[in-house]
């Protein structure tokens, strides 16, 4: 099965520090259709807020919910788009009132956006977009006893009653940890950019080979420069240790100058040279830098079978993988064919294709909704052991404010991705 574009990730929430960007709409599409809004109010001190759990009754409309956004600002598009995923989740009878705040795109937004949030007596909020948002949300929520479903994937702002719905290097690392493991690997290496992003990577990759009980990995940070990057990958393949020994012989045997030397010689050239150090390759690049340390793979021998390359979600994207060649790679992300429904329903509502962002603002508000309908806005509704059934899988969130995802695993073939593991559908299942 192709990976469609609509996996363009959710996971590509965070721009700053390494955090690859999705692409925005084009102001034509976001402008067919308007959102009613709050405006932004001045930032004033937080008052005081009803912290009790919100009482709700099967069937009965819930308190209202904030949905913090940016409908104004750098992210403008994004939020529109957040804005009418959520509204077409709780366009149901009986859905609680969705109440839209503008977070300008700013933090200093952010929290007045919530202050008035709260101040209004919202329950339950919904968003922010980025993790300095988010992180300016926190404290006010909890102080008000509100619990927040942030759209960072930042797993840093993850907290008791703060959930970044991102698709995390967590959730991606340890479902490709599994899936690599299942065929007997265990001993990984990673070439990481110095970038938040690779050191968020590095931290997954070591976190779950730790739970698996696997040996830790092999970590090394290049430093973007071309030239080191080529010493570090001959460095890990410890090509020459692998090499040298047959070479010698070589040598050896031509030394001799006589014809049974030659033609040892010639054989010796023929002998495989023993696989690397390690049986599986993490690589978290994209782009240019990523091609530069594919170019080396088949130069040092690093190939499959004997060595699994495993990379990030962003490799689902052809302008990601860049020049690369990454035939046979895995990466871990949501199935598209799980997101059918709701693309066929967004495009019907709003007349054009569900952008990469609006699953989380729509699994957010379906939640929301669910949470309503039971026990009401609280930390164990929320955080109920079977989890719920996404937009894009399986998604449990954990009372620690930690997220657990079921992810397929794609192949990157000739063809473009392919999907090879299908997403759990189950928390006991490994990898989630």
């Amino acid at each position: 099965m192709l990976l469609a574009g609509t996996l363009a990730l959710a996971a590509c929430v965070e721009t700053p520090e390494g955090y690859a960007p999705v692409g925005t709409l084009p102001d034509s599409r976001m402008s067919q259709m308007p959102v009613q809004i709050s405006p932004p109010p001045p930032v004033t001190p937080l008052p005081a807020a009803d912290a009790s759990p919100v009482p709700a009754t099967p069937g009965t409309i819930g308190a209202p919910v904030a949905l913090l956004v940016p409908l104004t600002g750098a992210n403008a598009e994004r939020g529109q788009a957040l804005a009418q995923a959520a509204h077409l989740a709780l366009d149901t009878p009986g859905s609680p009132p969705l109440d839209v705040r503008d977070t300008a795109s700013t933090p200093e937004g952010a929290a007045a956006a919530a202050a008035a949030a709260l101040a209004a007596g919202d329950k339950l909020i919904l968003g922010p977009l980025t993790a300095a948002e988010t992180a300016a949300v926190a404290a006010p929520a909890r102080d008000a006893g509100v619990l927040v479903l942030a759209f960072t994937n930042d797993t840093a702002q993850a907290q008791p009653g703060v959930w970044p719905l991102g698709i995390t290097p967590v959730q991606q690392i340890r479902r490709l940890v599994g899936a690599v493991q299942a065929q007997g690997k265990s001993r990984f290496t990673a070439v990481l950019p110095p970038t938040d992003f690779g050191t968020a990577m590095g931290t997954a990759l070591t976190q779950a080979l730790s739970a698996a009980g696997a040996p830790p990995p092999d970590l090394h940070v290049h430093d973007g420069n071309n030239a080191n990057i080529a010493s570090l990958m001959r460095d890990i393949s410890g090509y020459a240790e692998r090499r040298g020994p047959i070479d010698a012989r070589i040598k050896a045997a031509r030394a001799t100058h006589t014809a049974a030397g030659r033609k040892e010689a010639a054989e010796l050239a023929k002998t495989p040279i023993p696989p690397p150090p390690f049986d599986a390759l993490l690589l978290a690049d994209t782009g240019d830098t990523l091609a530069w340390e594919a170019s080396f793979l088949d130069y040092y021998d690093i190939d499959p079978p004997a060595v699994r390359l495993i990379g990030p979600s962003l490799w689902a994207s052809p302008a990601a993988r860049g020049p690369a060649a990454l035939t046979g790679a895995w990466f871990a992300g949501p199935d598209p064919g799980e997101r059918g429904a709701f693309d066929a329903n967004y495009k019907g509502k709003f007349g054009i294709a569900a952008p990469a962002l609006a699953d989380m603002a729509y699994d957010a508000a379906m939640i929301a909704r669910a949470m309503a309908e039971s026990g009401g806005y609280t930390a164990a509704e929320l955080c109920k052991p079977e989890g719920y059934s996404g937009v894009d899988g399986l998604i449990a969130l954990q009372t620690d404010g930690t997220v657990r995802r079921g992810l397929a695993v794609f192949e990157i073939q000739r063809e473009g991705p392919a999907m090879i593991d299908p997403a759990p559908s189950s928390l006991s299942a490994p990898g989630i």
